[in-house]
C-alpha cells in the first residue's frame, strides 16, 4: 500500500460525492422544468441520484471481477443508511414518521431485503436474479408515480423551482453529464484503491 493508493482512494470518494451532488441537482431541476411534482422528484430522482455513487462503485467492481466488493457495497450501504445516517439524524432531532411510510415503503424495504437473502442463498446472484430485481424496481417506481398522482401534496416553499429558459436547461443538462463523468472516474479510483487495501500484504 502506498501514499498514492491512499490519495487515489480519497480522491475517488470526493469525486463520487461531488458527482452525485451535480447529478441530483441537475436532474431535479430538469424534472421540475418538465412539470414533475416535488414529491415524485424526491421519491425517484433524488432518491436514485443519492444512490448513484453506490451504483457506480458496484458497476466498476463487477467489471473488475470483484463480486464480493459489489455485494458488500450494497449490503453495507443499506446498513449504514439505516443505522448510521438515520441514527445520527434522530440524535440531532426527533424524526416524525409519516403513516404512508409505515404502510408502504418500510414493508417494501423489508421484503426486498428478505428477497436478496433468498436470491443469494444458492451462493450466486445470477442474471435472472438481476432481471427479477430490475423488474421489481420498475414496478415500484411505477406504483410510486401512480400514488403521487392520486395523492397530490402542496408544493413546499423549499421545492425546486422550474427554469425553462434555454440557459437553465443547458446548465442542468451540463450538471447531469458532469455528475455522470465524475461518478465514473470516482468509482474507478475508489475500486482500484479498495482492491489494493483488501489484498494481503506481500501480494
Amino acid at each position: 500500500m502506498t501514499i498514492w493508493t491512499m490519495l487515489l482512494f480519497g480522491a475517488g470518494i470526493v469525486l463520487l460525492i461531488w458527482g452525485a451532488d451535480l447529478l441530483v441537482r441537475g436532474a431535479a431541476h430538469l424534472a421540475a422544468a418538465a412539470g414533475i411534482s416535488p414529491l415524485l422528484i424526491g421519491l425517484t430522482i433524488v432518491a436514485m441520484g443519492t444512490s448513484a455513487p453506490e451504483l457506480a462503485v458496484s458497476r466498476q467492481a463487477a467489471l473488475a471481477g470483484q463480486a464480493d466488493l459489489t455485494l458488500g457495497n450494497v449490503v453495507g450501504s443499506n446498513i449504514a443508511n439505516i443505522l448510521l445516517i438515520l441514527g445520527l439524524a434522530a440524535l440531532v432531532a426527533p424524526l416524525l414518521v409519516a403513516p404512508r411510510l409505515l404502510q408502504r415503503e418500510v414493508p417494501a424495504m423489508i421484503a426486498v431485503s428478505f428477497l436478496l437473502w433468498l436470491l443469494a442463498a444458492d451462493g450466486a446472484i445470477s442474471r435472472l436474479d438481476g432481471a427479477v430485481l430490475m423488474t421489481l424496481l420498475g414496478a415500484f417506481l411505477a406504483a410510486t408515480a401512480w400514488t403521487a398522482r392520486l395523492e397530490p401534496e402542496p408544493t413546499p416553499a423549499s421545492a425546486v423551482r422550474p427554469d425553462r429558459s434555454r440557459w437553465g436547461l443547458a446548465r442542468n443538462v451540463g450538471l447531469v453529464l458532469g455528475g455522470l463523468i465524475l461518478l465514473v472516474a470516482g468509482a474507478q479510483w475508489l475500486v482500484d484503491g479498495a482492491v489494493v487495501f483488501a489484498r494481503p500484504r506481500g501480494k
